[in-house]
Order: structure tokens, then C-alpha cells, then sequence
């Protein structure tokens, strides 16, 4: 037997989760057909076969985290006949056996079996995040395969610790990480935007108000390196933009803002927040923000004490946009605002610094349109 063991995917990650096999025990595969799904980090990224041969023994199942270097599956030593890309051998169609209307779909076959339990994305989804195993679950579908209100159903009534799993596993690790590392502050303020249109794109108002607020004061774009005590200053300003999901917080980052057209910049975001959808994000797409957005208005808040994922020295928070009473000379008028909260590291950075970073944010999203 030849062992195909779990590859090194980069930013020195220890483990991955097995998300789903694309072969069974017995399959024929070709070099470069993709394996199996792992998710690392918070992307998903499909493994290719390193050899033509035949699938002797998958060793993992759907869910569980391996280690680094620990085999995946077994090859079956030997020659064997290349089939090509079909996947599994080709047998002779046998006469089907009429059955009864209303009669129940037969089992599985052994090959169907050693791949896992029937079941939609949304379904194997559903089961990652409430850590339930598809494979010990009753199915009720079309074919015996598992439905949503299988999963359901197989925690209902029941506690139980549910396991975090993916990105909510991710963010908590990061979150831990960060409360320990990190000395946080928070600054809160707003802008004026009563001369915004109602077409303003907000998110791109903000990319480049922070890109301005960079060139204004670069501190804020810095990596603090922990070990060394050690400021980083670096020279482009890679974005990352935080994205709720049903299946946890993503931060993929825009690369290079302040070089962005708006356009530009409008089909960037576009195109991440529909690879966060479809989890088709890579590990390039993830790596190394320099500085964070969370655009958590949009769903609801004022301001937000946010906590900064080192080496990151800041990140941003845009808060509900409202009508809100603002000193105009000597009167009081209701002007539409943006609230700001910009949260800092102050091992690294000082106040008079994030409130120059804060100043200039506001005066680039207080120009007019």
C-alpha cells in the first residue's frame, strides 16, 4: 500500500478538516483528479491525486481534523489499468427489477456507502456547524439520503456541547489569541454625510476613507511583530474586509485599496462576498490584512469595541448610519451621520496617532460627492 498523506497548505497551519470525499474505496483515479475537500484556516481547498492508481482504504471521515503529514488513504500498490477520468469501474448494466409503486428506494451499494451518507450542500453545511455526524444520522430523503430535518432533528430535545467547526473553529482560536496578545483601545466618532447621494456606495466610501486615513498616518498600517517588539511598516494597504456568513465571520482581503478605482473596488467586493457564499475562497484570499473593516451597521449598531487579529494594529468599524443631531454653528440640526469606531493595538500605537488616523477618515468621507 502507498499512503497519500495530508499535504502542507501553507501559513504554517498544524491541521485541516475533512470536508468531503470525492472518491470511494475501490474508485480508479488519474494523476491531478481531485480527491477530497479539506478546510484549512477558512477556505476550502481540493486535493489532488499525486498518482494514477486504485483506492485501497480511506482512512478519515467527513468532519474530523487530521494532522499534517498523517495519511489521508491508501493506495493499492501494483499496476493497474488507467480508465482514464472515469471515476470507478464500468460495469455491465444488469436488468432493473421493476418495483411496486410506492415501494422504497434499495440501499445503497457498498461504493455509495464508503463515500458517506447522501446529502445537499446546505445539509452537510448544517451538520458541520451543529456537529452532527451525517453518517449516524436516519435518513428520511428521497433514496435514503439525509434531509435538513434529519439534522434537526438528531439534536432536538438533546444537550449537548456542539464542536466549532471551520471558521467558527478559526475565529474562536484567533479571537483567544487576540485578547491575550493585544492591548486594546477604542476611539468612537462620526462623520457628517448629509451631502452623500443616495447612490453612495458605503463600503467603497469607507475603503477609501481608510486609504486616505493610511497615507495620512502609516502607524496604522503596520504589522507589530510580538517576539522582537517591533513596528513593520508596510507599503501598501491589503484590506481586509470582515463578511458574516452562515457559516461563520470570513476576512478576505482586498489587495493594493489605494490604487483601486471605485469601480474597481465595488467589483472586487462583489466577487469576494460571492466566493464567501459559494466557499470558493483560497488561502491567498485570507492572507496577511494589513488593517481590518467591519461594516457591522448594515446589520445593526452604533459604535463596537472590536478586537484586532495580530499582527494587525487596527482595524475599522462603521457603525448605523441615522439621523442624528449635530452642532451646526449656533444651532442644532438633524444631519445624517456615520458613526466610526476605530479600535488600536497600544503596545504599538499611540492615541494622538489613532485620532489623526480617525481625523482624517472623517474629512475624506465628509467631501462631498
Amino acid at each position: 500500500m502507498t499512503a497519500f498523506k495530508l499535504p502542507d497548505l501553507g501559513e504554517g497551519l498544524p491541521d485541516a478538516e475533512i470536508v468531503a470525499w470525492h472518491v470511494a474505496e475501490g474508485d480508479h483515479v488519474v494523476v491531478d483528479q481531485p480527491l477530497l475537500s479539506v478546510e484549512t484556516a477558512k477556505a476550502v481547498v481540493e486535493l489532488p491525486s499525486p498518482q494514477a492508481g486504485r483506492i485501497a482504504q480511506l482512512l478519515a471521515k467527513p468532519g474530523e481534523r487530521v494532522a499534517v503529514g498523517s495519511p489521508l488513504l491508501l493506495f493499492e500498490e501494483g499496476p493497474h489499468p488507467d480508465a482514464g477520468t472515469v471515476v470507478g469501474e464500468l460495469e455491465t448494466p444488469k436488468p432493473s427489477t421493476p418495483t411496486r409503486p410506492g415501494a422504497e428506494a434499495s440501499a445503497p451499494t457498498p461504493t455509495e456507502r464508503s463515500a458517506g451518507p447522501r446529502a445537499a450542500p446546505a445539509v452537510r453545511a448544517r451538520a458541520r456547524e451543529l456537529g452532527v455526524d451525517l453518517a449516524r444520522t436516519t435518513p428520511s430523503g428521497p433514496g435514503g439520503s439525509v434531509t435538513m430535518a434529519d439534522v434537526d432533528a438528531s439534536v432536538a430535545g438533546t444537550a449537548q456541547d456542539i464542536p466549532l467547526r471551520g471558521a467558527r473553529r478559526t475565529m474562536a482560536l484567533n479571537m483567544a489569541r487576540a485578547w491575550r496578545e493585544v492591548a486594546h483601545a477604542t476611539l468612537h466618532d462620526e462623520a457628517d454625510i448629509a451631502t452623500w447621494s443616495a447612490q453612495e456606495d458605503v463600503t467603497v466610501r469607507l475603503i477609501r476613507a481608510i486609504a486616505a486615513a493610511c497615507a495620512a498616518e502609516p502607524t496604522l498600517n503596520a504589522s507589530f511583530i510580538g517576539a522582537t517588539n517591533a513596528l513593520r511598516k508596510n507599503d501598501r494597504v491589503d484590506l481586509g474586509l470582515a463578511i458574516d456568513s452562515p457559516d461563520g465571520l470570513f476576512v478576505p482581503v482586498l489587495r493594493d485599496v489605494a490604487q483601486a478605482t471605485s469601480a474597481d473596488l465595488r467589483q472586487r467586493i462583489d466577487a469576494l462576498k460571492q466566493a464567501v457564499r459559494d466557499r470558493t475562497l483560497t488561502p491567498a484570499d485570507l492572507h496577511q490584512p494589513t488593517l481590518t473593516l467591519s461594516n457591522f451597521g448594515t446589520i445593526a449598531g452604533t459604535h463596537a469595541a472590536l478586537i484586532i487579529v495580530p499582527p494587525q494594529v487596527a482595524i475599522v468599524g462603521a457603525g448605523r448610519i441615522g439621523q442624528r443631531p449635530v452642532a451646526r454653528g449656533n444651532a442644532i440640526e438633524l444631519r445624517r451621520t456615520l458613526p466610526l469606531s476605530l479600535t488600536f493595538d497600544h503596545r504599538a500605537i499611540n492615541g494622538g496617532e489613532a485620532a489623526r488616523f480617525m481625523r482624517a477618515a472623517i474629512a475624506d468621507l465628509e467631501r462631498p460627492t
